[in-house]
């Protein structure tokens, strides 16, 4: 799983001229599922976003979280973050899940995220979206969470 994480102000996803989720302040969250990515991957990154410490305290230093701070999470369905540049001009992403799988494990990671958070907007899986927000700082911090490699993986080569 891939998350690219901004703190910002205002921000909303629009799809169609139509407003369908907006915060006033916290975070906006780009995520991508990977094809290997499994609800234990998931639930760390659910339970990781309203700890993170990215907003600031009254020294003007980055101590604070969400949980401290207040504030939303807007959560957009991202699959080209897993987009491989290295090898043409045509971004390849084989390495995000296949549209069905991710959009399960986006459903069940928004699931999560409500868990450990009450105060979270959506865009909406699959469409074509406008993503507003405001970046405050900036601050960008990016969060890859790979599953375990399989025992005995890479072995006898």
């Amino acid at each position: 799983m891939r998350c690219v994480i901004q703190r910002s102000g205002p921000a909303s996803v629009t799809i169609d001229g139509r407003q369908v989720g907006a915060i006033e302040r916290g975070l906006v969250v780009l995520a991508a599922i990977a094809p290997t990515d499994t609800d234990a991957e998931l639930e760390w990154m659910a339970r990781k976003l309203p700890d993170l410490r990215v907003f600031e305290d009254a020294e003007g230093k980055m101590n604070l979280s969400l949980r401290e701070s207040g504030g939303g999470i807007l959560l957009v369905s991202q699959f080209t973050l897993y987009g491989d540049c290295r090898k043409g001009n045509r971004p390849s992403f084989a390495a995000s899940a296949p549209p069905a799988q991710a959009e399960v494990m986006y459903e069940k990671f928004a699931g999560l995220v409500r868990r450990h958070w009450p105060h979270v907007a959506e865009g909406e899986f699959g469409a074509m979206m406008d993503v507003q927000l405001t970046n405050q700082g900036p601050v960008t911090v990016i969060i890859d969470r790979e599953a375990p490699a399989a025992a005995g993986a890479g072995e006898g080569r």
